[in-house]
């Protein structure tokens, strides 16, 4: 059997797949804003008993458009917008200092859900990087304070001792911050849901900034419901 073969044997998803959770024929009983959506199918996950479903991929371009991506766990979502955080130092902190413009990813596969977040990473402030670095658990933050994320190391032994170092540091000082620490706020311009089913194809929503707050010029929707002092557009997408 070929690795082809036995890629396209593997099942994609489980059977018993959930319906979308909002009625998509009246959009407008869809909850106004993406957070709110997004925090009940993060429930759904939770309940289901997904693993990691704070794990998300974070997609940056640098300022040659040469995109990467990593695998990072969320850490808030407020009307601002998705959080998450790092070195401003490393590979994903150059990227948004050169390119702001990111997106997120979930994949619930159990649920079959798909949820991408697409806007700009804003750097929330020393105070907001300093707080989500004391909250971390004693070994991330001594890996935190080790530093040197994605620099070339010389040999296992040399990250062991400078673990071990910070570690002590860390549990002498539990308030000790990494000095590049930072918080981001993806602010979204475009949150999607996408839903498979057993047998009814896959369903797609779409909430986009509306053009009065986002000066953007709107797409043709399939199906739109706004309402004045909501700033989201919901629209569905053809699969």
């Amino acid at each position: 059997m070929t690795f082809r073969d036995r890629l396209r044997a593997l099942p994609t998803f489980p059977p018993g797949l959930p319906p979308f959770g909002v009625d998509l024929d009246d959009l407008d009983a869809a909850p106004a804003t993406p957070q709110a959506l997004f925090t009940r199918w993060f429930d759904d996950a939770l309940a289901a008993g997904v693993g990691a479903p704070h794990a998300a991929t974070l997609s940056t371009a640098d300022a040659g458009g040469r995109v990467h991506a990593r695998t990072l766990v969320l850490k808030d979502v407020t009307a601002d917008g998705w959080w998450f955080a790092g070195h401003a130092a490393s590979p994903k902190g150059h990227d948004l200092t050169a390119n702001p413009h990111a997106s997120l990813t979930f994949f619930w596969r159990d649920l079959g859900r798909q949820v991408r977040v697409q806007g700009s990473a804003r750097p929330a402030g020393g105070d907001a990087g300093a707080a989500d670095f004391r909250a971390r658990p004693e070994g991330s933050r001594a890996a935190g304070l080790v530093g040197h994320q994605s620099e070339p190391l010389g040999s296992p032994a040399e990250y062991r001792h400078a673990f071990a170092e910070r570690l002590e540091e860390a549990r002498a000082d539990p308030g000790a911050v990494a000095p590049t620490w930072t918080a981001w706020t993806l602010v979204p311009a475009e949150v999607e849901f996408w839903q498979a089913s057993d047998d009814k194809g896959q369903a797609r929503l779409r909430y986009r900034s509306s053009p009065a707050t986002s000066g953007a010029t709107p797409a043709t929707p399939t199906t739109t419901s706004m309402t004045t002092m909501n700033p989201w557009t919901k629209e569905l997408l053809w699969p």
